[in-house]
């Protein structure tokens, strides 16, 4: 089979000729696998959770079908896909112990891919670990990128009132102004909290989607409303944020921890059909590059530079 391969820890994959992957779990035949900053800290070594012994082939999840099976599209994530073991970006993957997610019929197989690891950290949040209540304001921090832009969306599906995305990426942000949007907030400027509260109203989101951590989410918490909850997923902005207890304490704050890995695998699969069955019913969209394995190796470094668009390797 084809697939990429990461010969050094700090290399881009190159495409190869490998064997017919072994082990436990279906053998899935991979059309589409997109590419995460986690592939990237994994294929540096900086991922905390160590990396397969090289060379190995990256990729934490994919589309594609069962071989022998009924030609339906699954999803492959988990188990050590691209962590421990061989990844996705590959013609051929195993699934390991756990069983491949079913794909809502009618999706495209790139899209689907898109909507994993990153679709998941944009839809589950709002959706399940603290669903939004209807008619709420809601703050999506990171509103650039693949999660928050789907976070918008589902903002927007799931009920709230008013919906305001913030970023760095002028044009993105306007991008997630017309997924749905009503207000957006550059993260660049002076007085970030005030332009935060007056873009949600004036008495300030009372829902926080954070990926970013750091300065963003101290202005968020500033401008939050009396009771708002946070979720918090990443800390692409800094790893810490000098927060005031006064804050929390006085306005009655929740804040909340997200992880896609801590998720119930049920709940994860269920939630992942509602989020794809959107898509297809033309309800959410993400931007998705499509690149063939041969351009893998300039695709990673676009991943690390960072890319609009979601960037999918199809198989």
């Amino acid at each position: 089979m084809r697939a990429a391969l990461i010969d050094e820890l700090g290399r881009p994959p190159r495409p190869a000729e490998l064997p017919d992957p072994e082990g436990e779990g279906a053998l899935v035949e991979m059309l589409a696998a997109s590419l995460n900053p986690l592939d990237l800290a994994v294929g540096s070594g900086r991922f905390y959770g160590g990396h397969p012994a090289l060379p190995f082939v990256p990729g934490c999840e994919g589309v594609g079908r069962i071989r022998g099976g009924d030609g339906a599209l699954v999803y492959v994530f988990g188990d050590g896909l691209g962590l421990s073991r061989n990844g996705a970006v590959a013609e051929l993957a195993r699934s390991g112990s756990v069983e491949p997610i079913p794909v809502p019929d009618g999706a495209d197989p790139a899209v689907a891919a898109a909507l994993g690891i990153a679709g998941l950290a944009g839809w589950l949040p709002l959706a399940w670990r603290a669903p939004v209540r209807r008619g709420e304001t809601v703050l999506v921090l990171g509103a650039s990128g693949t999660a928050g832009l789907v976070a918008v969306q589902a903002a927007r599906l799931l009920g709230a009132g008013r919906v305001v995305a913030a970023g760095r990426d002028g044009a993105r942000l306007e991008r997630a102004r017309e997924a749905g949007a009503d207000a957006t907030v550059s993260l660049e400027g002076d007085d970030l909290s005030g332009r935060l509260k007056d873009a949600c109203g004036g008495e300030g989101p009372s829902y926080v989607f954070d990926p970013l951590w750091g300065e963003p989410l101290v202005a968020a918490l500033q401008a939050a409303a009396p009771g708002a909850r946070i979720v918090n997923l990443g800390q692409a902005a800094g790893a810490e944020a000098s927060i005031a207890s006064a804050t929390v304490r006085g306005k009655q704050l929740e804040l909340l921890g997200h992880s896609n890995f801590a998720v119930p695998r049920q709940e994860l699969g269920e939630q992942y059909g509602r989020l794809v069955a959107h898509a297809v019913a033309g309800e959410l969209s993400v931007d998705v590059e499509h690149v063939g394995l041969d351009r893998v190796e300039d695709a990673w470094r676009r991943q690390s530079e960072g890319s609009g668009a979601k960037l999918v390797v199809v198989l």
